[in-house]
């Protein structure tokens, strides 16, 4: 995963946290349902967890970094089911969840190749009907310096809209503001 030092100090700050359970979460899932059972791929602090457990009845999250995870576990008992794993090849099954969502973490995946396979591997986890859904940052100069020494590589999001179609999903939808973009797609 790699990220700076103050890179972590953001993400773990309650600052991030309430713009996440205020602001970011509540964007990227304006009018969605995620009904019963929903994966957040990279929780990494677990910012989203009080925004998601008022969304959906099971929480789970799958988290690539062990420490992040044992954390996660020691903070959040019985609020989140962590599974240790990366996003690229889930070691979960098929057809197992309602919702999987992710934030800010696609410019995380080191290539291209293989945010495709994680787009592959949501698609894989959902059951028909379910929904992918989250929110990433824009490609901007204040964007790379936070991610100074880090795994950076954006999504550009008018690129996004094929590369999910191209794993399976339909209704996809891609808005943007000046710093961020908001994704949603379905399995039909």
């Amino acid at each position: 995963m790699g990220m700076n030092y103050f890179h972590q100090l953001g993400c773990r700050s309650t600052l991030w946290e309430r713009a996440s359970t205020t602001k970011l979460v509540p964007w990227a899932l304006s009018g969605l349902d995620l009904g019963d059972r929903t994966l957040e791929i990279g929780p990494g602090y677990g910012a989203n967890i009080a925004a998601l457990r008022t969304r959906t009845a099971a929480l789970s999250g799958l988290e690539i970094d062990a420490a992040l995870a044992a954390r996660l576990r020691a903070r959040h008992p019985g609020r989140l089911a962590v599974i240790d794993g990366d996003g690229t090849a889930m070691p979960l099954p098929d057809n197992d969840f309602s919702a999987v969502v992710a934030f800010t973490m696609f410019h995380h995946v080191p290539t291209p190749a293989r945010q495709d396979d994680l787009f592959a591997e949501a698609f894989r986890v959902l059951r028909p009907g379910g929904v992918f859904a989250g929110i990433d940052g824009r490609d901007t100069l204040p964007f790379r310096l936070m991610h100074v020494g880090d795994v950076c590589v954006p999504v550009p999001p008018t690129t996004l809209p094929a590369r999910l179609k191209s794993a399976g999903f339909t209704d996809v939808e891609v808005r943007s503001n000046p710093t961020m973009f908001r994704f949603r797609a379905r399995r039909a």
